[in-house]
């Protein structure tokens, strides 16, 4: 059969071609009294394949089916609307805004201590030697880490995960990566246009679902997914704060994190030691807002080293972190600190309650929380 005819982005068959994301289009589609359709020229016709979009929900009750792989299809590459839902059509040839990652100072030892850990873990047999699918957050660390995997003597690898950056693309144009799945594609202006122009090369290697299909834990925990989300601070405990700078200003929202955190096979947390030139540590007796807790946390790693949490008590694990991810300036503070509440008993987890913030309150009064 003749494939339907497009127009740009919206096929003869009324099948709207989404462009570098799907998130919860579909969702809003069915949900919406009225639409607007935004037909954009600056992106390639290339762009149709790149998407799986599920549909069964009605038939299955909500029971996305099981995937065999990151690089399974089980939808439409289309999205679709009622037409009498279209309020308007409008032409756009306006590109993608564009992300800026920076380099960010000690990205790269982080990144080392992830890809060691990772050899380390194959070779020991816990992990195959490819791998199993890769879950990155977003951000400059997260970026930094995909860029050093394409150094490491991985291949055949995969990804499930719900934001692609910079550093998937170039995994596939290197030949490491065979496919990406996720929810959208959150690319550098550079890099938009490079994928704009050799989509017809990305386009085997690429899927884009909708959210409830890239983000299911179900599906996560199916593919035994590694994920790797970067935190603002994390306590001795193994407790992460993902959004909120001092417990209470947004810094970003926790995203997917928690989706994959939960379900993933291996979950990794990533941070810098300090922020602020060294004024704030991010590793604190007690974070000033949780968003994931310490028990989906496996792994801790700043540049000052890896924490693998897994199998430990919680005492154990604040000697861990304090040791192997502190930043050496505030490392004694935090000896002193577990010293002191675990001499007074404490049950679990020792806390002396009056002094476990002291140290963000510090840093709104003086600047810093150094003493």
């Amino acid at each position: 059969m003749r494939p339907p005819r497009r127009t740009w982005l919206i096929r003869e068959d009324g099948g709207i071609v989404p462009t570098l994301a799907i998130g919860n289009a579909k969702t809003w589609l069915e949900m919406a009294d009225r639409v607007i359709i935004e037909v954009n020229g600056w992106h390639t016709t290339e762009l149709e394949g790149i998407h799986d979009i599920w549909s069964g929900d009605r038939e299955t009750g909500g029971r996305i089916p099981a995937l065999g792989w990151a690089g399974e299809r089980i939808g439409d590459a289309v999205l679709r609307v009622a037409p009498e839902k279209v309020a308007a059509v409008v032409r756009t040839d306006e590109g993608d805004l564009g992300q800026s990652f920076r380099a960010v100072p000690d990205a790269a030892l982080i990144a080392g201590h992830i890809v060691e850990f990772l050899k380390h873990e194959v070779a020991r047999g816990r992990l195959p030697a490819t791998l199993p699918p890769l879950q990155s957050g977003v951000g400059n660390i997260a970026n930094a880490v995909m860029t050093a995997l394409a150094d490491a003597p991985f291949t055949d690898l995969t990804a499930y995960t719900e934001v692609i950056q910079d550093g998937m693309l170039d995994m596939v144009r290197s030949g490491k990566m065979r496919v990406v799945s996720g929810a959208s594609l959150y690319l550098s202006r550079e890099q938009a246009a490079a994928a704009n122009a050799d989509m017809a090369f990305l386009r085997p290697h690429l899927l884009l679902r909708q959210q409830e299909v890239s983000n299911n834990p179900a599906v996560v925990r199916g593919l035994n997914c590694i994920a790797m989300n970067a935190g603002i601070e994390a306590d001795i405990y193994g407790n992460v704060n993902s959004s909120r700078v001092m417990g209470s200003r947004v810094q970003n929202g926790i995203g997917g994190s928690g989706d994959f955190a939960r379900s993933a096979l291996l979950s990794i947390f990533m941070l810098p030691s300090v922020a602020r030139g060294g004024s704030i540590s991010s590793i604190v007796p007690m974070v000033s807002h949780v968003d994931n807790i310490n028990q989906d946390v496996h792994v801790l790693v700043t540049e000052r080293g890896l924490a693998d949490l897994r199998g430990l008590s919680a005492r154990q694990r604040a000697r861990v972190i304090a040791e192997n991810c502190a930043h050496p300036d505030f490392r004694p503070r935090l000896r002193d600190y577990m010293a002191r509440a675990q001499s007074l008993g404490g049950g679990d987890t020792p806390h002396l309650l009056g002094e476990a913030l002291s140290w963000h309150q510090r840093f709104i009064e003086t600047g810093s929380m150094r003493l």
